[in-house]
């Protein structure tokens, strides 16, 4: 068994950008050139569950990331996913999975871009992973919130705790 497993549902954090006509569009997920980048020596297992916006995941897309969390062995788990709904899921999650450690991260910026927050949230969420008690978390920007307790602020494009 692995000490932590990442589940990649896709987001900002693995999008390409076409030079051609500008769009972002998925190939691939980042995932093992990222932990070679940044020389992790976490014992990771990884799973691909998708590759999507999250403005675009179903409840039949959060269902799967909900049992995919259920059914893996390990009590560790980072999952990467879209900015946008991220609180959706954890809500989501908190519900359904309340004994194993869940910590949801992404990027603002594509890894793509050179310039990303990616490979620091990615950093974050598995150190957050292997030391905070169950529950469901979100890291972002070097700071891990409760799943209940956080919002993105859209005006300054970072992650922020809610006020009650």
């Amino acid at each position: 068994m692995n000490n932590v497993r990442i589940l990649i549902t896709g987001g900002t954090f693995d999008k390409e950008y076409n030079l051609l006509n500008g769009e972002l569009f998925f190939r691939d997920t980042h995932l093992p050139e990222l932990l070679a980048m940044g020389r992790s020596l976490v014992d990771v297992g990884i799973t691909t569950l998708m590759l999507k916006d999250s403005l675009e995941m179903t409840n039949e897309d959060r269902d799967l990331i909900t049992r995919q969390c259920l059914d893996c062995p390990e009590q560790r788990i980072v999952i990467t996913h879209g900015t946008d709904t991220m609180t959706t899921t954890a809500k989501v999650l908190a519900t359904a999975v309340t004994h194993k450690t869940i910590v949801l991260t992404g990027a603002m910026i594509p890894i793509k871009f050179g310039s990303s927050d990616g490979l620091f949230n990615l950093g974050s969420a598995l150190a957050f992973a292997q030391v905070l008690p169950p529950g469901v978390y979100i890291a972002m920007n070097g700071r891990y919130f409760h799943w209940n307790n956080v919002q993105k602020n859209r005006q300054t494009g970072i992650f922020e705790e809610t006020m009650g």
